[in-house]
């Protein structure tokens, strides 16, 4: 057996905290990574795995031999890395995660532009909301709109994002116009539930921060839910400029009490810690941060414009 793909499977089993998602980021059969680690254990006569039906973890040799492995597996990666930056040509595959509205709309578009500049290179594109983490989940990037970016990962920031409160001109003309963030309690709302301040809602105000308790009457995990349930005339909504920017340029939807301001998001991709980045890698983070070196959802003054242009 190839001590190599017997290494690759355990740190991917450990990574992945399955035999069934390493066998995915693998791209190979269950049945073989358990094979792999399997006869890696008979060989070095030491159990490197504790295996229940719930979960895995690592012994006291596992954990010491996965560690060994690592630097063993990054050392190679690195090596190819060197050898890639030498011939100038970029090649391997990249698994990269997004989450779902901003990666259809604006990321979709992109990928088959950076796979024609570099035809060596594979792409394993997955869309997700949720948080990911991408060392346990073996992601090589992730695209995260976030406040800050994660303290454990190296990031790199792209654009901007303005979260706006609005509601349809419908909508307004039969509730009225709040002018002051506590007046939302009073409004049909439709939340977003993966803020992290959940039904309260935060702002910034001539006279300082103001936070407003919600009342949801829908709740989605979704943005484009939350957005088509505002243009149904349903409530107010609390979502970035490049989902409804288009929307409010166009008048379907209108912007609310402009004077507090929601907070202003990041654009980042992250990746986990290495001495050196991979030549795919690399060429994918700065392809992406010349594309939204002028993102499509801001016109040139900064305020909120269309979404991207196809």
């Amino acid at each position: 057996m190839d001590r190599f793909q017997e290494m690759q499977s355990f740190v991917a089993v450990v990574n992945a905290g399955s035999f069934v998602r390493a066998a995915d980021a693998l791209e190979t059969s269950k049945a073989a990574v358990s094979r792999h680690v399997a006869e890696l254990e008979q060989r070095l006569g030491a159990r490197l795995l504790n295996r229940t039906t719930r979960k895995l973890s690592l012994t006291d040799d596992g954990q010491a031999f996965y560690h060994h492995c690592l630097e063993i597996l990054e050392s190679i990666e690195e090596a190819e890395a060197d050898l890639s930056a030498r011939s100038g040509e970029a090649s391997g595959r990249v698994r990269v995660s997004a989450p779902v509205t901003f990666g259809i709309l604006y990321l979709a578009p992109l990928w088959g532009k950076f796979l024609a500049l570099h035809p060596r290179v594979t792409l394993d594109v997955s869309l997700s909301d949720r948080t990911v983490d991408p060392v346990e989940e073996g992601y090589d990037l992730v695209i995260r709109i976030a406040s800050a970016p994660h303290p454990t990962l190296i990031g790199r920031k792209l654009a901007t994002s303005r979260i706006v409160l609005c509601a349809s001109p419908a909508y307004l003309e039969t509730h009225g116009e709040p002018v002051h963030p506590h007046e939302l309690a009073g409004h049909d709302v439709i939340a977003y539930s993966y803020w992290a301040s959940r039904d309260e809602w935060r702002f910034e105000g001539p006279q300082g921060p103001v936070q407003a308790s919600v009342h949801p009457r829908l709740t989605a995990n979704s943005g484009d839910t939350c957005r088509a349930a505002a243009l149904a005339h349903q409530g107010i909504i609390l979502q970035p400029d490049f989902l409804v920017g288009e929307d409010l340029r166009a008048g379907r939807l209108k912007e609310l009490m402009p004077q507090y301001r929601s907070v202003e998001l990041g654009l980042y991709a992250l990746y986990s810690s290495r001495k050196h980045l991979p030549l795919k890698l690399r060429h994918l983070i700065d392809f992406l941060a010349d594309a939204f070196r002028r993102p499509a959802w801001q016109a040139a003054d900064g305020k909120t414009s269309a979404r991207v242009r196809r």
